[in-house]
């Protein structure tokens, strides 16, 4: 098996679709199509059931896509190995939860782009579970996600701490506790999202019900919803300063157990050298 057939046939796994697979390998979808074809016939089993346009990976072919990761990584590493100290280029596929990537990386992009500008960045955003699998699956290199993470297979470094408030509308009374907001709607990100997760434990630890959940797919939308009555939120004190939204909703302090959040910073620790990845990380230190 030829390295760039299984190049091709994870990539196709990953797109489920052998058009998608190749514009991202810029190559023509019939070359593709053909090299897929080839890689079964001499393996002979069936890595895709085809559905229409959709590619549906088989059994076969989830076993082949363990090893094809493996050796893909393999060959990666020994080229980095035997160039030594090889300069930042290629590609860095980067994974955020939204209101870090408004908050905070816009100042460390910009200058790592200025560092290293043959590096092709691309910023992949959602919450902290999606992420984290984002990352063991060879999505994205590297991911600022919520503390704590609990998985071994990752290295993590903190970044920095976050301090949640809790938003309410401008005209709401002082806020001590759930009970001061019972019965309000909950406002945040959907499932998987790590803040959410607090807000909902700070009403449940308390004893005190809220209305229902309402996902939103941006801070904005979140924010404004609050802005206009339609529930509560938690969000990074941050976001709010940096983006001068302080005077259309209120900001409650909420306790240290609470408030206090720590963004970490996480990666395969089966990668363990990637020269871009490295200098992004090495520039939270600056």
């Amino acid at each position: 098996m030829e390295l760039s057939s299984l190049r091709i046939f994870k990539t196709v796994a990953e797109e489920g679709s052998v058009t998608q697979a190749a514009a991202r390998l810029n190559r023509v979808q019939s070359n593709v199509s053909a090299r897929l074809n080839q890689l079964e016939e001499s393996l002979g089993v069936t890595l895709f059931n085809r559905s229409g346009r959709r590619m549906l990976i088989t059994a076969e072919g989830s076993r082949l896509l363990e090893y094809a990761d493996r050796l893909l990584r393999l060959a990666d590493e020994a080229q980095m190995s035997v160039r030594g100290e090889q300069e930042p280029s290629g590609q860095l596929r980067i994974g955020s939860m939204e209101t870090t990537a408004a908050a905070r990386l816009p100042r460390v992009l910009g200058a790592y782009h200025r560092q290293y500008p043959q590096v092709d960045l691309v910023l992949d955003t959602g919450p902290t579970d999606y992420l984290i699998q984002q990352v063991l699956n060879h999505k994205v290199d590297l991911a600022l996600v919520s503390a704590p993470i609990e998985r071994p297979e990752l290295e993590q470094v903190p970044v920095f701490v976050e301090e949640l408030v809790l938003l309410t509308d401008a005209l709401h009374g002082p806020v001590e506790g759930p009970a001061d907001v019972a019965q309000r709607t909950l406002l945040g990100f959907r499932s998987g999202c790590s803040y959410r997760r607090r807000l909902e434990w700070w009403f449940a630890d308390a004893g005190v019900p809220h209305a229902r959940v309402a996902e939103f797919g941006t801070f904005e939308a979140i924010i404004g919803c609050v802005a206009a009555g339609m529930g509560v939120a938690m969000m990074p004190r941050e976001v709010l300063r940096q983006r001068g939204l302080g005077k259309t909703v209120q900001c409650h302090t909420l306790p240290p157990e609470v408030a206090e959040v720590e963004t970490m910073m996480v990666w395969r620790r089966d990668i363990p050298h990637h020269a871009a990845r490295d200098a992004f990380i090495a520039s939270f230190a600056q």
